[in-house]
């Protein structure tokens, strides 16, 4: 079925080739000589090719690196999803331009540079925060659509064209990042559109519901498919657009951006949490060719992650119990990354030691 489609978007699509598979092989073959039993360093022998068939070289870098914190809000949080109130979103990028939230102490440690984006809350955006905002917040999604599928596609090129500039600007590596009150809620229903899964398996938490909002969040999730149309045969009828208009949110059409771009433009895309992965399968949805430029980073307690990771193929490389977002665990991923490349360019190989 023919998507909705802007510009950019199209051109993004058709720039995404897989990684290099030559290099990756050379560079396989230089990791199987190491010091070391063939595989014995696991994930990190794996990581360090795929960053060589990304970046097309035999000498793959994260001389620079960066995690992109999308905020919107939520409609559906109308219908008492979350804990906290719409008006946290706008709090915490004033917190995020202080360089106290957690996203902004963990980058400073990883030397990752924080990007902050209102893509879509209610808030006015505070000074130091990107103003892409497309609107000010979803309409409430267990009514009807959340956006249409033209302020989608706007969200979604807002992404693909932070990171071409950061492509431009050296960057190798993009991390995302989100904050959006309730937005456990649209994650959870987009990984149910995709993966199939039941939506009361997927339906977490978030931000620390008890057991009866937890149920009342998953009949809402029922309640907004329903409404929108979308059942386990939608693909018939529907484009992976559509699906993200009708029940997704403004920062995670931002953040199917930033992946579509960041592939197009030859960058490692590491994935957060669960708002991230469900941005995450919709890029794949409308392009395959990006999985292999995406790298799990952990495993969040929030159930909706697990059944994106298993369905995408990912395996998490950490295993920390969060569930915060902001790309707080995403950029936990930097210096197993950069390990890795030090171990391709600093290991002796069996031939130097004249073996």
């Amino acid at each position: 079925m023919e998507q909705t489609i802007g510009a950019l978007l199209a051109d993004t699509i058709s720039r995404i080739a897989r990684p290099d598979e030559e290099i990756m092989g050379a560079v396989q073959k230089r990791v199987d000589n190491l010091t070391k039993p063939p595989g014995s360093l696991g994930v990190l022998e794996e990581m360090v090719v795929r960053l060589s068939g990304i970046q097309r070289t035999e000498g793959p870098s994260l001389d620079r690196k960066a995690v992109i914190v999308m905020c919107g809000d939520h409609g559906v949080v109308e219908e008492g999803v979350s804990a906290f109130p719409s008006e946290v979103t706008g709090l915490m990028m004033g917190n995020f331009t202080r360089g106290g939230a957690a996203i902004n102490v963990f980058a400073r440690q990883m030397g990752a540079e924080v990007v902050v984006v209102d893509i879509g809350s209610k808030a006015e955006t505070p000074p130091g925060v990107r103003n892409e905002k497309v609107k000010s917040g979803t309409k409430n999604m267990a009514q009807g659509s959340a956006m249409t599928p033209d302020e989608a596609v706007r969200a979604v090129e807002v992404g693909i064209a932070i990171a071409m500039e950061l492509a431009a600007q050296g960057c190798k590596a993009i991390a995302l990042g989100d904050m959006g009150i309730g937005n456990t809620t649209p994650s959870a229903a987009l990984t149910a559109a995709i993966t199939g899964r039941p939506v009361d398996e997927l339906t977490g938490k978030g931000t620390g519901i008890d057991e009866d909002k937890r149920k009342a969040k998953a009949a809402i999730i029922e309640q907004a498919l329903a409404v929108n149309g979308i059942d386990k045969h939608w693909r018939s009828e529907l484009t992976p657009i559509d699906v993200l208009a009708r029940i997704g949110g403004l920062e995670i059409a931002g953040l199917v951006g930033v992946t579509l771009g960041s592939a197009a433009h030859g960058m490692a895309v590491i994935i957060d949490g669960v708002i991230a992965s469900a941005a995450a399968l919709v890029a794949y949805e409308i392009c395959p060719d990006v999985l292999p430029f995406m790298f799990a980073s952990h495993l969040s307690e929030e159930p909706a992650h697990e059944a994106a990771l298993t369905y995408l193929e990912l395996t998490p490389a950490l295993h920390l119990r969060m569930r915060l977002g902001e790309g707080s665990g995403a950029v936990l991923l930097f210096p197993m990354l950069e390990a890795s490349i030090a171990m391709l360019n600093q290991m002796a190989t069996f031939d130097e030691l004249g073996l």
